[in-house]
């Protein structure tokens, strides 16, 4: 019997999913996977190494805060491909909610806060969210300059 071919969708067709479990040094791998993308698209350098630093921060969050590097927890990276845009979405399984209070960076005591920061900074959108079921979500945007 012939198997069938399941539909997808115009946006499933120009995404792709990475999957990477909650241990740091994997954040690497959706960094580079990225910045394949943004390759592709026609990013000019600067902005690739712009989305290469917010994605590695993004997974190290989700990694260290929102799975507490637990390693039989993943973190899943969504790359959605647009004709002017490229998506980002980084989701944990939020063994750890995100703070009602964003640490300001730069604090003498710890030198945390830097992450939201910068991922703030270098993407054109972005919006943090928790999940009703549970796990954290940040959604990121950088715009295509032709």
């Amino acid at each position: 019997m012939k198997e069938r071919i399941p539909v997808v969708t115009e946006e499933q067709a120009r995404s792709v999913a990475v999957h990477i479990p909650s241990e740091l040094g994997y954040e690497k791998v959706a960094m580079e996977a990225a910045a394949a993308a943004a390759k592709r698209m026609g990013f000019s350098p600067d902005r690739i190494q712009d989305l290469k630093t917010a994605v590695s921060e993004a997974c190290m969050n989700a990694i260290e805060h929102g799975n507490q590097a637990d390693a039989g927890t993943q973190v899943v990276v969504v790359l959605t491909l647009e004709p002017e845009r490229l998506e980002v979405n980084v989701a944990d399984e939020g063994r750890q909610p995100l703070p009602l209070k964003v640490p300001e960076p730069g604090r003498p005591e710890d030198h945390r806060g830097w992450g939201m920061f910068l991922i703030r900074h270098l993407m054109d959108e972005v919006e943090f969210s928790t999940e009703p079921h549970g796990g954290n979500q940040v959604k990121m945007v950088i715009y295509l300059d032709k």
